[in-house]
């Protein structure tokens, strides 16, 4: 949800909370389950998944293995859970032309630096650069230049937009800053 008056331009950043990730976590969650019980049942000798007898995984080096692969993926499993439950990554940018101040705020890992604010004066915004690469992993992401301080990419690199989205985007915005774009 996007929002866009003629002096102001609010556009909401998606974070971690998709659902790829949610499925992801899940799958490596069940996943994981299911080796460390394999592990834990060749160590009592007790069958705690019925697919696998017992007898026939022996608990060293097998077993052993089994239990090391189920708590490291606990371990990012729950990584995972943590920054869907924390939404990393989300939040907002702010083009305000009325003050002539841009806003980036995004939600980071808890912490003294949880939030990320950055702001900037308009009149230091060089251009609006779109960075495209081709290929079998196809990348579009829209940059801020900034004077001083670098690119400041606008959408997540795994955005995934085709490039007529992109293109429009970076019009649109580069339109409503009254700077050019640049492609690379």
């Amino acid at each position: 949800m996007n929002w866009r008056s003629e002096h102001i331009w609010i556009e909401l950043i998606a974070g971690s909370r998709k659902t790829s990730n949610f499925c992801w976590a899940f799958i490596l969650f069940l996943g994981s389950l299911g080796f460390l019980f394999v592990g834990i049942s060749s160590y009592l000798g007790r069958n705690f998944i019925s697919l696998f007898p017992s007898p026939q995984i022996i608990f060293f080096p097998q077993g052993i293995v089994m239990s090391f692969y189920g708590i490291a993926g606990l371990f990012i499993s729950s990584y995972l859970w943590c920054t869907i439950s924390w939404n990393v990554g989300s939040g907002y940018d702010r083009f305000d032309r009325k003050e002539g101040i841009v806003c980036i705020f995004r939600w980071g890992f808890p912490g003294k630096n949880r939030r990320i604010l950055l702001q900037f004066l308009m009149k230091d915004i060089q251009s609006i650069r779109i960075e495209v690469k081709e290929g079998i992993y196809a990348r579009r992401v829209l940059y801020m230049e900034i004077r001083g301080h670098g690119a400041i990419p606008l959408t997540r690199t795994d955005e995934n937009l085709t490039p007529r989205e992109i293109e429009q985007k970076a019009a649109e915005l580069a339109y409503f800053l009254r700077v050019p774009i640049e492609v690379f």
